[in-house]
């Protein structure tokens, strides 16, 4: 299936429109629109170094949301979300037969690629006006070793589910997983790169694209996830990454000097 041009949001036969669904709330009223969706999700097996004896003390609230990103540092038509896009629901609420692959699926749509025990300390989605994507950011805490776990977890799924095929409520979808570039930042990270198209004989039927990347910082980490239907632009994704783990490194530095 050719790639969708930049800039053109492709109408979604699995779903009502690929439009936000209206929302201008907090982030927090947001998520409560999605059913309650809960802040964390998985771990993994890893064979990395354990965490080091002296970790640092947890981030207070307000250093863990320093170490956000915002529209400004995207460029030009990146704002506020104005709410969850409808394509959450319709190609990311869905199933596979493989475990890891379903596992993937429900981390996705959760937008919890940590495990249950990870604390979310701050989030922020935005929304690129100009190509239809959207982007949400999260500074998690978790013991180093299960940070670990999961990345080498999400690490693997290039060869675990490199090409797969999902079931959601419109009809089945061709997964295709590959590993993406990241910035040299923090103590461990992966990204990933996500297709997800409809199975079906239309020549308009949806093709979402995502952009994955999971960075640990000591025992904190950053997670993104930005996707859309028409061309994701990767340059937000990897300057997101760069900047947000920097602020990060900054603010558990600031947090060990005030001890």
């Amino acid at each position: 299936m050719p790639r969708p041009p930049a800039r053109t949001v492709i109408a979604s036969t699995l779903s009502a429109a690929a439009l936000l669904s209206a929302s201008a709330c907090s982030l927090g009223d947001l998520d409560k629109a999605i059913r309650g969706v809960p802040e964390a999700v998985t771990p993994a097996d890893t064979t990395t170094a354990p965490p080091t004896p002296a970790a640092a003390p947890t981030l207070t609230e307000a250093q863990a949301r320093a170490a956000l990103i915002s529209e400004a540092d995207l460029g030009g038509g990146w704002v506020p979300t104005q709410g969850f896009a409808t394509w959450r629901d319709s190609m990311l609420k869905a199933s596979a037969e493989s475990a890891d692959c379903g596992r993937l699926l429900d981390a996705l749509y959760t937008e919890e690629l940590f495990g249950p025990d990870a604390r979310t300390r701050a989030s922020v989605g935005l929304d690129d006006e100009w190509g239809g994507a959207q982007l949400r950011y999260q500074v998690v805490a978790h013991r180093p070793a299960e940070l670990d776990r999961t990345l080498a977890w999400l690490g693997s799924l290039p060869e675990k589910c490199g090409e797969f095929i999902a079931t959601a409520g419109g009809g089945e979808m061709a997964v295709e997983v590959s590993a993406a570039e990241m910035p040299e930042v923090g103590d461990a990270r992966v990204g990933l790169r996500i297709v997800l198209s409809a199975v079906s004989e239309d020549e308009d039927a949806p093709t979402l694209t995502l952009h994955v990347a999971a960075v640990r910082v000591g025992d904190d980490a950053i997670t993104l996830t930005n996707g859309g239907l028409a061309e994701v632009p990767s340059d937000a994704t990897s300057a997101a990454v760069e900047l947000g783990a920097g602020r990060l490194t900054e603010a558990r530095k600031r947090g060990r000097e005030d001890v």
